[in-house]
């Protein structure tokens, strides 16, 4: 019960919208993330070219994108592009707001082992004979969806981290009519774990909410 607690504690506070815990286990992204922002530049001044050279195929059938609106939309993405990480960090300071209501709101203490006291408790007015044994089983249940909550929320921070540190490379599927619902897609998914992972905070909270008001008064039910 207290390595639960531990547990539960070290992956809270380590959940968030910005990125530092991210960076502190996973360094390397830091590094590598110049070299994707180079290869998005250089994606987009590919394509930029590649689609102007279409346009002298327009005669024999060749689709082509007008080269006054591509080549607008091109600076447009590589401006994008190179200030990506500005970009995203706005992003996440406006959806680590609410998450950081969410955590910092005050709520009933959480005890897990407290909360194994209370089935004894409970149990042993119910019932005589194996009560440690089904006590045990009820809080190893809660305590192993618990847990599952918890990875879930840091495999949703891991995510967005991935998606954060390879945004130029989002950025610069826009710069093109072909490939633009790549970047509507991008734009999306990160939109969605940012709201996942409010909704793993709120579930996690909502759930320590609800242990503290048992345990306050647990033969209210």
């Amino acid at each position: 019960m207290h390595g639960l607690d531990l547990i539960s504690s070290s992956v809270l506070g380590a959940l968030g919208c910005n990125m530092d815990t991210f960076l502190r286990y996973f360094p390397a992204a830091d590094t590598m993330y110049k070299v994707f922002v180079a290869l998005a530049i250089g994606l987009i001044l590919l394509n930029w070219v590649w689609q102007l050279f279409k346009n002298f195929g327009l005669g024999i059938g060749i689709e082509a994108e007008d080269p006054v609106k591509l080549s607008i939309r091109s600076i447009l993405f590589i401006l994008l592009a190179y200030y990506a990480r500005d970009i995203v960090n706005i992003v996440l300071d406006i959806g680590g707001t609410p998450y950081h209501w969410i955590l910092n709101s005050e709520l009933p203490p959480l005890n897990f082992a407290n909360f194994n006291s209370v089935f004894l408790t409970i149990l042993g007015v119910c019932a005589s004979g194996a009560v440690s044994i089904i006590a045990l089983i009820l809080v190893l249940i809660l305590a192993w969806n618990y847990i599952k909550l918890l990875f879930e929320a840091a495999e949703r921070y891991v995510l967005l981290g991935v998606l954060v540190f390879t945004a130029p490379v989002a950025f610069s599927m826009g710069a093109s009519q072909t490939t633009s619902n790549i970047f509507k897609s991008w734009c999306r998914m990160f939109g969605g774990q940012i709201f996942l992972l409010l909704m793993n905070a709120w579930c996690l909270r909502l759930f320590t909410s609800m242990v503290g008001a048992f345990l306050s008064n647990p033969l209210s039910l």
